[in-house]
């Protein structure tokens, strides 16, 4: 655990918090992609497999925890709640996510640490976490509708990859064995990449006192 690691959780866990807030006070989900959440909900189910088999410490279970029950309620929420999925605008979130899905598991079976049904699908998790804001990204792009909450949420997913980036190279200069997650390194960049038009936009929009505005 370092400061950059510990504040790339809290600003995921900061997403989490403000699109839940924006579920439970507004009863909306409007300008939120249900196919991200989905993508979301399978990277944890796939990436927490080691729960209740190898202990780390109580911080890493809680966390697993939070991840893992946050994602699937936010996704039956959008699904299944009477009112707020009234709100989803899914005549625009259209993206085809198994176009995401089959290249990641087909790349994770080519291109692992080691061959074995965990490390594949936690290598799976990787490389779909890192394109899984895709839908989301090209949902608000479509509608222009980004209010305070959704533009916010999006800012804290990307600033917890910023944070594990600044991690993976604090790490990479203080743990040798770390220096050969390949792996990681190349899902984090691409993953990070992906956000810096929004932020750039998100930026300029904090700055001018605007509303957020993607260009389509």
């Amino acid at each position: 655990m370092n400061i950059f690691r510990f504040a790339g959780d809290m600003t995921h866990l900061m997403s989490i918090v403000v699109l839940l807030l924006k579920i439970h006070t507004i009863r909306s989900c409007a300008g939120i992609s249900l196919k991200t959440q989905e993508l979301y909900a399978l990277v944890f189910l796939t990436r927490y497999l080691d729960i209740f088999t190898d202990f780390v410490s109580v911080y890493n279970t809680v966390m697993k925890l939070i991840f893992l029950g946050t994602s699937f309620s936010i996704v039956w929420y959008m699904r299944y709640h009477k009112v707020v999925k009234q709100s989803y605008d899914k005549d625009h979130d259209t993206f085809r996510h198994y176009f995401l899905i089959i290249p990641c598991l087909i790349l994770a079976l080519l291109i692992n640490h080691q061959f074995t049904v965990r490390e594949i699908l936690w290598t799976f998790s990787l490389y779909l976490e890192a394109v899984a804001i895709i839908p989301q990204l090209v949902l608000l792009q479509r509608t222009k509708n980004i209010d305070n909450l959704t533009g916010n949420y999006v800012f804290f997913l990307g600033a917890y990859r910023g944070f594990y980036l600044l991690n993976w190279i604090y790490r990479y200069f203080t743990d040798a064995h770390y220096r050969k997650r390949g792996i990681t390194w190349a899902s984090g960049f691409v993953q990070t990449l992906l956000y810096a038009d929004f932020f750039y936009y998100y930026l300029r929009s904090w700055k001018r006192n605007e509303r957020l505005n993607l260009p389509a």
